[in-house]
């Protein structure tokens, strides 16, 4: 019943289409010195599955080191037959994504702006699509310095029309920053959530161009995120020195709700319905896949379950070119409600909504239902996600209302280490550290 009601409107436009056309309309803003931080957005509603990969490999960070000379692989999809013309600009930011005053010639040589060179169209699929691929930088462009990084797409007969914004990061790793994730300091809740506490010490093997970074507080900052959520990031307070390392611990900002194990389908097959997938059929020129209800998780047992954390991997089945053969699918959410929240609303997280707490991400409760429902349109694979409360006038989504909170979850914590020394002109991306939850109790550095 609740399937076939679902079937019978999914003709009509998405949800976040008319947001995604007035954002078009912001045009070159990011690229303006002191604008708004540049997000990970799609600006145009025919931009699909863009990703940047770190190395040029698909599902790596997109963090590449100073001196490695790594580049990263920019990947997106225009829907319709047509093929069109691309360019790409890389603009320096500061740690909170903002243009930074940096001339090209002072982050990068070479060219800072190129053409999106690499493109295919799609292939025996219903939905037509044209698959656009670039290594950023060029050959003949190298970056100099470290720090915060946007990729900036617009078509090239309308410059003033962004499509895509990306970002990325550089580092040099002139200090090293270890990260631990330990039970939390005040000792409430230690079932439900963790503290990470990262220390910053001398890298004794650095020889980079850059001088070496001092060790002052005043000049660091440490960023903290829990596997890709933007919404809950930390910026760590200095809390003291412990064998010359300084150290930013036993904080409120420290500690993390833990969540649960990501939820997840897969329509690599829309030739029968299979992992938590309900129904998938053809109508209309066009794929329509309902997933399985979801559960309320919030009350039960943690689900010991090996999956990406949020991320998100195209595949097909039956096909050799998952680029340019995968089809596009709309999937439709069902999370059964007997009553509305009242007091915030529900979103999907991951790389399938950009990890964005907005329009496009958030479920649409519908009384005929009894239901929380959404639509996205995604192409064939694997995606992994979570259901967010955001509760009314916050910007920070909660896991513990939809999906309970458990110490064992294994998250990723990635602490992102910036420097402005005393006369500098831009922050320095100086070290990346990583840690991830434990089953067992952890200990303090």
């Amino acid at each position: 019943m609740i399937i076939k009601a679902l079937l019978s409107t999914l003709l009509g436009l998405p949800r976040g289409s008319v947001a995604g056309i007035a954002a078009a309309v912001l045009l070159m803003v990011p690229l303006r010195s002191g604008a708004q931080p540049i997000p990970d957005s799609n600006w145009s509603p025919a931009v699909r599955t863009a990703a940047l990969w770190g190395g040029g490999v698909e599902g790596e960070a997109p963090v590449v080191a100073l001196d490695g000379g790594g580049r990263l692989l920019l990947a997106f999809d225009v829907l319709g037959a047509e093929v069109g013309s691309f360019r790409y600009r890389i603009v320096h930011c500061d740690s909170r994504w903002r243009r930074d005053e940096l001339e090209d010639y002072e982050f990068m040589s070479g060219f800072a702006e190129g053409a999106v060179e690499g493109y295919a169209s799609s292939f025996t699929t219903l939905t037509d699509y044209v698959h656009y691929h670039q290594y950023i930088p060029s050959e003949q462009s190298q970056l100099l310095v470290s720090g915060n990084y946007a990729v900036v797409v617009y078509d090239q007969d309308n410059p003033d029309s962004v499509v895509l914004t990306r970002r990325f990061r550089v580092t040099e790793q002139s200090l090293r920053a270890s990260v631990e994730v330990v039970n939390p300091y005040d000792g409430v809740s230690m079932l439900e959530r963790r503290e990470v506490d990262v220390a910053l010490r001398p890298n004794d093997d650095y020889g980079g161009m850059a001088p070496a970074p001092a060790l002052n507080p005043a000049w660091l900052e440490v960023v903290v995120q829990q596997n890709g959520r933007l919404d809950n990031m930390r910026r760590l307070q200095f809390s003291g020195y412990d064998g010359g390392a300084l150290c930013y611990r036993r904080r409120a900002e420290n500690v993390f709700e833990c969540g649960n194990t990501f939820r997840w389908f897969d329509i690599s097959n829309i030739r029968t319905a299979t992992y938590n997938v309900a129904q998938i059929e053809e109508y209309g020129g066009q794929w329509y896949a309902t997933l399985k209800p979801l559960a309320d998780r919030s009350g039960g047992n943690f689900v010991a379950e090996e999956v990406l954390n949020g991320g998100m991997k195209v595949n097909v089945w039956d096909r050799s070119n998952r680029q340019t053969e995968a089809d596009y699918v709309w999937v439709y959410f069902l999370l059964p409600v007997r009553y509305p929240f009242l007091n915030g609303a529900v979103h999907v997280a991951g790389e399938l909504t950009n990890w964005c707490l907005d329009e496009a991400s958030r479920m649409e409760y519908r009384p005929d239902l009894k239901a929380y429902t959404l639509r996205l349109l995604l192409k064939q694979g694997y995606y992994s996600y979570q259901l967010l409360f955001v509760p009314a006038g916050s910007h920070r989504g909660e896991t513990r209302p939809l999906e309970g909170d458990h110490f064992e979850t294994p998250n990723r914590y990635t602490a992102y280490i910036y420097y402005r020394g005393a006369g500098d002109r831009y922050d320095r991306l100086v070290a990346v550290g990583h840690g991830g939850a434990a089953n067992a109790m952890g200990k303090r550095f």
